[in-house]
């Protein structure tokens, strides 16, 4: 063994005597192994020197440690800040443990736990809480009602270019129950500079100024449907309805109400005319069955243009509902001038509802109406985003929303 040999510590390499210093020695091969001595001199102040367990007593655990018993328990044996017994050593040994971090946070950094509760209070919004505390420098974040999944999708892109942190959450519009996870976010490494999670909490607070938060469960409101199923086939009795009972099952779905189901010929005036006697019934949400291609007797966009509807978006790259309409008309234009209810808007959503929703379990109603519900103003860009995962690949056995559909 050479009488110095040049010990790597971090980017640096230092003069070392293996003679003096036992715990130095070269690799073999000319390089050199990290020496223990310099490793506790030299590192940054929050890597400090391993320690051995059996040296460990007394000292205070910088780090959670998770114990996994194969089908009985997962989760946080040791927490951070935990002060090392002599009992705890056989428990570590049982873990597969025979060093630990003892671990001395700079000024400008944060523990993985500190910087999980940092992230979390940024990206929650409206709907959404913290489920328990941070463990092993995770945290959940949870709905705190049911309603409509938002996700600010630029925002987390943002967040997760960081480095260092990461939010991972389910899909965005997605239905959500009270106390279901929606999201995770966590600190990668033991310590996070402060920078960084400072910069996350920037982009956060970035998005809440733009209009929402990264994360927030929209409430649905209930709504109160007003339903008009078009086509002279079911008008005059030639064949039966199928569109009232798919359509009446996903109003309830939502907890809404039917204020009332209209049947219609193929009739401009008469549509228009069925339309507004539900609107004096009542109705805060229009739909419209059938009528909806190009064929000459489709007239129902018409009806829904002649009523003075407006921001009409007709087509929609959705397979089913490629016809697809919305559009939206004013309270006072339509003669319906009572105040709205608490919750909803000054604007009667209308939507048009091709063929396809008869004979389709899922369709794109699916995937508008609760967005609707949610108070979302759907335009030609909202629409247009649903290409992507907009091919419904029609299962034997549909598992929607549990799919890509709509994704």
């Amino acid at each position: 063994m050479r009488e110095n040999v040049l010990c790597a510590v971090g980017d640096e390499k230092i003069k070392c005597n293996p003679r003096v210093d036992r715990k130095c020695d070269t690799d073999g091969q000319g390089g050199t192994v990290m020496c223990a001595t310099h490793k506790k001199d030299k590192a940054p102040e929050h890597s400090s020197q391993t320690v051995p367990i059996d040296d460990a007593v007394g000292m205070v655990l910088a780090h959670d440690i998770t114990e996994i018993r194969k089908d009985e328990f997962k989760g946080r044996a040791f927490q951070k800040g935990h002060i090392i017994r002599r009992e705890d050593i056989t428990h570590l040994r049982r873990l597969g443990k025979e060093h630990l971090f003892v671990l001395s946070v700079g000024p400008d950094e944060m523990h993985e736990n500190d910087a999980a509760d940092a992230l979390a209070a940024a990206l929650m919004g409206q709907g959404v809480r913290i489920e328990g505390e941070p463990k092993e420098g995770k945290i959940n974040i949870v709905a705190a009602r049911d309603g409509l999944l938002r996700v600010d999708r630029d925002a987390l892109l943002a967040l997760n270019m960081l480095g260092d942190i990461m939010c991972a959450t389910r899909h965005g519009n997605s239905i959500v129950k009270k106390d279901r996870v929606i999201a995770g976010t966590r600190a990668i490494p033991l310590v996070v500079k402060k920078q960084v999670i400072d910069e996350a909490v920037r982009i956060c607070g970035q998005a809440r100024q733009s209009g929402s938060a990264v994360l927030e469960v929209k409430e649905l409101r209930k709504p109160k449907a007003g339903i008009v199923i078009t086509g002279n086939e079911v008008y005059q009795g030639r064949i039966e309805d199928a569109f009232a009972p798919v359509i009446s099952k996903k109003i309830e779905a939502v907890k809404g109400e039917i204020v009332g189901i209209y049947y219609a010929p193929d009739d401009v005036a008469v549509i228009e005319e069925r339309l507004l006697e539900l609107l004096h019934a009542g109705a805060d949400l229009l739909i419209i069955t059938g009528g909806m291609s190009v064929d000459p007797d489709d007239v129902s966009r018409f009806a829904i243009r002649n009523m003075g509807a407006t921001e009409i978006t007709y087509g929609a790259p959705v397979l089913p509902g490629a016809m697809f309409l919305v559009g939206y008309l004013d309270r006072v234009q339509s003669g319906k001038n009572s105040q709205p209810e608490p919750g909803n808007s000054d604007t009667i959503p209308i939507l048009g509802i091709p063929a396809c929703g008869m004979y389709h379990s899922i369709t794109i109603l699916d995937l508008v109406l609760p967005r609707v519900l949610a108070g979302e103003r759907i335009s030609r860009k909202e629409l247009a985003d649903l290409g992507h995962g907009g091919l419904c690949l029609h299962c034997k056995e549909c598992r929607y929303p549990v799919c890509p559909f709509g994704k």
